[in-house]
């Protein structure tokens, strides 16, 4: 009995997790670049039952010679390690010129894995280090640097920051940026081969494994990549699904409860009733 509690009761956590995942998704379905999170529920490996006869236990730990077979036993499940989906959001024009939107064209897919890379824009934070984002809603800063929300500068093909002293300037699909028909610098692009490596920090940002670098794909014919000035990336949340996703989480979570509240109706029958005999 004390199994089918641990049981019932995994099952309420691993519920309550994916509702807590589903919650941020639909709480970000408006962030411009946000990258939904998603994960499968599976079981722990399953117990065969046996029970033994009557003539005491063989000395073989593989085997019961003369046991009967009961049955199998779940023990329990989990939700598995969260990964953002990077499918491409839908674009949204807004009209304002530090918005700028990436769209992945061709980007080769991961031999080992199968898995389609991932294309990023090159921030750093003020002390240098580097992180990785879809959100292109930036903007321009009192001293003239292009800038995330966040404060965090948007990097150059040189890995320097994007520096626009007039705030006034044109951007070309490859990420060319002209001021007063001088190009200053062109926006540096990052792939990542295997995204699901990735350390998702928040805020739309991630960070490589072991701070290592992500390669510019600046000069690589094999990927190909448009800039579009005055649009942003919308999250790639799908609201409907996730609703769906988050009412079958919270009934599996209310059957879960139910099968808790019964087996402590039995075990306090048990000890105030059998215990009394």
């Amino acid at each position: 009995m004390l199994r089918g509690f641990y049981t019932a009761a995994s099952g309420m956590l691993t519920q309550q997790r994916m509702t807590e995942m589903l919650t941020n998704n639909m709480a970000n379905a408006n962030t411009p670049g946000f990258k939904s999170d998603q994960a499968s529920v599976r079981a722990f490996p399953e117990l065969l039952l046996q029970r033994i006869n009557n003539h005491g236990v063989p000395n073989t730990s593989l085997h019961l010679s003369g046991g009967k077979n009961i049955g199998g036993l779940n023990t329990g499940s989990y939700i598995q390690e969260a990964i953002p989906n990077f499918i491409q959001g839908d674009l949204q024009d807004t009209g304002r010129k530090t918005d700028i939107a990436l769209l992945e064209q061709n980007v080769p897919s991961n031999q080992e894995t199968g898995q389609k890379a991932a294309l990023f824009f090159n921030v750093q934070d003020a002390n240098g280090q580097n992180r990785y984002t879809r959100n292109g809603n930036f903007t321009i800063d009192g001293q003239g640097f292009l800038t995330t929300n966040e404060g965090f500068y948007v990097l150059n093909e040189n890995n320097e920051r994007m520096l626009i002293p007039s705030g006034d300037f044109s951007l070309q699909e490859d990420g060319t940026i002209v001021e007063n028909n001088q190009i200053i610098g062109r926006i540096n692009i990052v792939m990542a081969n295997d995204p699901n490596s990735l350390v998702k920090e928040g805020n739309g940002l991630f960070r490589g494994e072991d701070g290592q670098g992500l390669p510019s794909v600046l000069g690589n014919e094999e990927v190909s990549y448009s800039l579009k000035q005055g649009f942003i990336e919308r999250s790639n949340v799908d609201s409907a699904q996730t609703m769906t996703q988050m009412l079958s989480a919270f009934r599996a979570f209310e059957a879960n409860q139910k099968v808790l509240q019964a087996y402590d109706k039995s075990m306090e029958k048990t000890v105030n009733e059998i215990g009394r005999l």
